[in-house]
């Protein structure tokens, strides 16, 4: 059994869509609902002593949903840092992204809202919160080998140096320690390309709520879940 922790949980925000199809209300919607349970759980995961956070905002493959709802969550992220970033800082929560923010489809705007967020909250200490954004775990495992490669070409690596190490030192935020729990709401239950290399041994949670309806209860009912696992790391019992 854990007696600590979890000190990183990672989550999956799963089911706004369902969320407002059930209220015969548009997919954005549910992505509006769910700004709401973020917060909460952010204050959740101050409370519960949670070091890290680490939420999956947007995907890789986002980009294929249609048009209206691309631009809805750009728009959304946009507003959500300008008008958030200053309650995260007096939180004493400071934030990171993780992801390809250099992608031309995000907007000049949004990569200027992130850098100030970044900027802002530097030097907080109380949390450290990641948005996962325009993120896919196989495009940043592949993009560290790249860097890897590179270096190797160059002579500034030895190959025969390359271990598993090497390559957690290239992946998009190389002093995020591994997840404890991995969090997935709406009763989905797969990882989504999310933190494939990161995740090896980290405790997964799947919960049935809709994620504008998670709060800090549910929160806790997952914490209290992994602290009663016991974790090995591949040792027998």
């Amino acid at each position: 059994m854990s007696d600590r922790g979890p000190s990183h949980v990672a989550i999956i925000m799963d089911g706004n869509g369902r969320w407002a199809a059930a209220r015969g209300l548009p997919r954005t919607a549910g992505h509006a609902a769910g700004e709401e349970a973020l917060f909460d759980i952010v204050h959740g995961a101050l409370a519960a002593g949670v070091k890290w956070l680490t939420v999956f905002t947007f995907s890789t493959e986002n980009w294929s949903r249609s048009q209206e709802e691309v631009a809805f969550l750009m728009g959304f992220k946009e507003d959500l840092l300008g008008r958030r970033r200053d309650e995260l800082h007096e939180l004493g929560v400071r934030v990171l992204f993780l992801g390809d923010r250099n992608d031309p489809r995000v907007s000049d705007r949004l990569r200027q809202q992130i850098r100030e967020a970044e900027e802002l909250t530097a030097g907080d200490t109380a949390m450290t919160m990641v948005f996962a954004f325009n993120y896919g775990s196989r495009a940043e495992i592949a993009g560290a080998a790249k860097e890897i490669a590179s270096e190797v070409a160059a002579g500034t690596l030895d190959p025969e140096s390359v271990d598993e190490v090497v390559v957690a030192e290239h992946l998009g935020i190389p002093e995020m320690p591994d997840p404890d729990l991995v969090i997935r709401t709406s009763g989905e239950k797969r990882i989504s390309n999310y933190l494939l290399w990161q995740a090896a041994y980290s405790e997964f949670v799947f919960t049935d709520t809709l994620w504008p309806d998670f709060r800090t209860e549910h929160l806790l009912e997952c914490i209290e879940e992994y602290r009663e696992r016991d974790r090995r790391y591949g040792r027998a019992e």
